[in-house]
């Protein structure tokens, strides 16, 4: 029997691309849509109908289809995500200062409950009054809810108990602490388990989207989604913790990286419209996060690759810093959408937006940029503000350039939160419009990006000279700060790799000179110690620029436009769940993890048992995560130290990890 098709789909920020992949054969087909936020099943369904198309093959051949996105980690990088109410069971309002939990709560809602458990597992009263009284308002001001309790861990019934009570009242998305990590560690595991209610509406579309697509096509094929680590997971438990895809875009590039070089050491770096993703191959294998990944400044309890993520790309805001003697540009690290595909995908009215401030006597303050609605459903917008709520009228369904629509300065406050909240796209000159007055891209609207550098470029320095002289000059200008703000990216990574945290290559005046090849008494030189593989739809422009600037080898694969699809198909499912032991007295061990705590006499008996519970615990997690034929591997790691000439036993941490490809549609 001929194996499967595979058909894997990954959903970026600006582009969504397919490819079809046959085991035996490798990349089949491949091809690329926009990605159409306000109704994501657009963009899947034009790459895969493309893909499809091209193959001539028919869709009873397909055995399993996986997604990866950037959609998630690019929420958390631009701010973006539902609002989410917090419950910290056992925790008081100081604990808020922990590991960066205020600053990620902002001014989304926190109720404090009385209750939590210790570390062996025995509990303190719940008491659930603060929250039935604040539950009435809630229901109609946030969309999910996440609950975190104190030594959940160890005993998760009161996160159950508070989940239950909130599902019963308010209908919403609830996450609990203890089904997103077995970690210690309570703050950083609520700051987590917030994130994850925050994305919940974000990942519960995608998927939505693309199993619409899959039934209008008829394709009966189970479905994927790529995880953090590079692991795949079914949809329905992506569903559950969307937290567990952040990095998924990036997880999926580096298999696909693996996949179409074949090196074993290699620094990989992912450039999209949104983030640049930067990780180093060893051994053929990513490095996973020891402590979590970390995302938009948040250090989660998310098991993911190793790699760094930043707010740079091809659709990248563009800073001018006219105040000096000569300008300075700075890119990200928010996405804002190009004019040139503004200009496509939105009518006439950019370009006569543009023309008519390019005719002006005097310049505006904001010429050259603009505002849409993203078309999020109006459900996406419950609980704006009362100036919200009048700046998202104003904007209506056409594009309204900034010089008009922001009457007070106070409302760029006010934009801005209605851009965090995803309901509101800027517009302006991004790194892709300059590609497009070079010539090097020229799939949108090239007028467009022509009448937005030319705005730009007549901005005055402080020497009261025009910035640049020609809309060409400012686009190389912008190439060059690309290309410089992504070597800095890729060194800051390697550095961090190498524990030179402390130098940062952005203010480092040797690592200036280096790249610059600054001539002098004294010269400086930069080189990595293995090649410099450059994904991305745009890595072919930019990063044999890259690599030279940085001393590398440069290696763009073929189908590193696709590299994040592809590793969609080609991972395995891996399931791992962690049992830990204690003993609060002697003689008398607890269980706490892969279900129920449970009391045992005897240590080798409760090590036994501990063995037996994680192996079939992660043995049906690897199942219900759509995994086939799974295999187990048992870790063990077991502190206990020499006490007055007698061994304690002070915790075992045993660890099940179940792998397997994943389950696919019997065809022929």
């Amino acid at each position: 029997m001929n194996s499967p098709y595979l058909l894997g789909i990954d959903t970026g920020g600006t582009y969504t691309d397919a490819v079809l992949f046959r085991e035996g054969e490798g990349v089949c087909a491949k091809a690329k849509s926009l990605t159409t936020r306000h109704d994501l099943s657009e963009g899947i369904a034009g790459a895969a109908d493309a893909v499809l198309g091209r193959s001539g093959i028919a869709v009873s051949e397909i055995g399993l289809v996986s997604l990866s996105t950037t959609l998630a980690t690019n929420a958390l990088v631009e701010g973006q995500g539902g609002r989410a109410a917090l419950v910290m069971i056992g925790f008081g309002p100081q604990d808020l200062a922990r590991d960066g939990l205020a600053g990620a709560l902002g001014n989304d809602p926190v109720i404090f409950l009385p209750g939590g458990h210790d570390v062996h597992g025995n509990e303190t009263p719940l008491d659930l009054a603060a929250l039935e009284k604040a539950l009435p308002a809630l229901a109609g001001s946030v969309s999910s809810f996440a609950v975190a309790g104190y030594f959940a861990v160890r005993n998760p019934a009161h996160e159950v108990r508070v989940r239950d009570r909130i599902r019963v009242a308010t209908h919403l998305p609830v996450t609990c602490s203890h089904e997103l990590s077995s970690k210690l560690g309570g703050p950083r595991r609520a700051l987590t388990t917030l994130l994850n209610a925050r994305l919940v509406s974000i990942i519960d579309r995608l998927i939505g989207s693309c199993e619409d697509f899959l039934g209008r096509r008829g394709i009966a094929a189970p479905m994927m989604v790529v995880r953090g680590d590079g692991a795949l997971i079914s949809s329905a438990e992506a569903r559950l913790r969307p937290i567990e895809t952040i990095l998924s875009g990036p997880a999926a590039s580096l298999v696909g990286a693996r996949y179409l070089t074949g090196l074993d050491r290699a620094v990989v770096s992912d450039i999209g419209g949104t983030t640049t993703d930067v990780a180093v191959l060893e051994g053929g294998q990513p490095r996973l996060a020891e402590e979590g990944a970390v995302v938009g400044g948040h250090r989660t309890m998310v098991e993911a690759v190793a790699l760094r993520t930043y707010g740079l790309g091809g659709d990248s805001e563009v800073h001018i810093d006219d105040r000096g003697l000569e300008a300075r540009f700075t890119l990200g690290p928010r996405r804002i959408l190009p004019l040139s595909l503004a200009a496509m995908r939105h009518g006439a009215g950019v370009v006569a937006a543009l023309e008519k401030q390019l005719r002006a006597s005097h310049a505006g303050r904001h010429d050259g940029r603009l505002a849409l609605r993203t078309g999020l459903p109006d459900a996406m917008a419950q609980g704006l503000q009362p100036q919200e709520q009048a700046l998202y009228a104003r904007i209506g369904g056409e594009s309204v350039p900034l010089n008009e629509l922001l009457t007070a300065a106070s409302q760029k406050a006010v934009l801005d939160r209605l851009v965090a909240r995803g309901l509101v796209h800027l517009v302006g000159i991004t790194p892709s419009d300059a590609l497009h007055v070079l010539g090097r891209q020229n799939q949108w609207k090239v007028d467009a990006a022509r009448l937005g550098l030319e705005l730009a470029a007549r901005r005055r320095d402080g020497a009261g000279k025009p910035i640049a002289g020609s809309a060409e000059e400012l686009a190389q200008k912008i190439v060059s700060r690309l290309t410089r703000q992504s070597c800095e990216a890729v060194l800051a990574a390697c550095l961090a790799e190498d524990g030179a945290e402390a130098i940062d290559p952005a203010v480092s005046m040797a690592v200036d000179r280096a790249l610059r090849r600054t001539p002098g008494i004294t010269r400086f030189s930069i080189s990595l110690d293995r090649p410099l593989v450059g994904l991305g739809a745009s890595a072919s422009v930019y990063y044999p620029a890259v690599a030279e600037m940085l001393g590398a080898e440069p290696v763009i694969p073929e189908h590193a436009d696709v590299a994040n699809a592809l590793g969609a198909v080609v991972g395995q499912v891996r399931a791992s769940v962690t049992v830990v032991v204690t003993s609060p007295e002697e003689g008398c061990f607890v269980l706490s993890g892969g279900g129920e705590s449970l009391r045992i006499a005897g240590e080798a008996e409760a090590l036994s048992a501990a063995r037996d519970r994680a192996s079939a615990a992660a043995l049906e997690r690897a199942g219900i995560e759509g995994a086939q034929d799974a295999v187990v591997t048992i870790a063990e790691e077991i502190d206990a130290p020499q006490v007055e000439g007698s061994r304690r036993l002070v915790e075992a941490r045993v660890t099940a990890i179940a792998t397997g490809r994943p389950r696919m549609a019997a065809i022929g």
